[in-house]
């Protein structure tokens, strides 16, 4: 196990308690858990068991009802608004199931409109590149198959070098051997920039992908489990 120097994120107490109504819905029941630098590491788990939840509160794009998460030495649950904003604009890149792409725009001109906003980005053709799409650079999203928008969503997000990815369900959509060339695009990015790479799936299979598998069930970590090795994309039987 990597040493506690090496944490880039702590999670201690995390709660989030949904309210509608009279119904209050547990997302997440006191979540304690370590992210360490460069790690690929795999959210399983049934639908509602506070996998995106946790993501998405990790990620600054929600707040947790008790709880704090640190990002290296700072705590950003008391992060105000603005203080959110720079924190996912400077270290978190996000990929979802489905792409977001602009359709008027080239797949350059989609990865463009992160670079722009960035403080040190890549070229959109370097970040292209990284995805193995440096020959469609001038490509619209409805030229591109299903895998290869999600390549540039992919290419997106990294274009502005991240500390971290956080990715929830990014093969959801595709078929096996199209999902395949994405998760081998997410891999080298981590082993070649080094970039936390977080991914939810419910794809029992993707589990041997990351470093460390962690189970949710009903809001509660059920389990982790460290992978003995790393297994590569093309090796996955889904």
């Amino acid at each position: 196990m990597k040493s506690e120097e090496q944490s880039l994120f702590k999670t201690r107490g995390l709660t989030k308690v949904y309210v509608t109504g009279d119904v209050e819905i547990h997302a997440l029941r006191g979540i304690d858990l370590d992210i360490y630098q460069g790690e690929i590491i795999v959210l399983l788990g049934h639908s509602g068991s506070g996998k995106s939840t946790f993501l998405n509160i990790l990620g600054g794009l929600d707040r947790p009802t008790a709880g704090s998460v640190f990002y290296k030495e700072d705590e950003i649950t008391t992060l105000n608004d603005g203080g959110l904003t720079k924190y996912r604009r400077d270290h978190v890149g996000v990929v979802f199931q489905f792409y977001n792409l602009i359709p008027s725009l080239t797949a350059k001109e989609n990865v463009a409109l992160v670079t722009e906003i960035a403080r040190d980005p890549m070229a959109p053709e370097e970040a292209l590149a990284l995805v193995g799409l440096e020959d469609r650079v001038d490509h619209f999203p409805s030229q591109l198959s299903g895998g290869e928008q999600q390549r540039v969503a992919i290419a997106r997000a990294i274009a502005k070098r991240p500390d971290v990815m956080f990715c929830d369900e990014p093969t959801g959509a595709l078929d096996s051997n199209t999902g395949t060339v994405v998760l081998e695009a997410l891999e080298r990015v981590n082993r070649e920039l080094g970039t936390t790479t977080v991914l939810i799936t419910h794809n029992a299979a993707i589990s041997e992908l990351g470093d460390r598998v962690v189970f949710f069930a009903d809001g509660h970590i059920a389990e982790v489990k460290t992978n003995a090795t790393r297994r590569p994309p093309s090796e996955l039987v889904w």
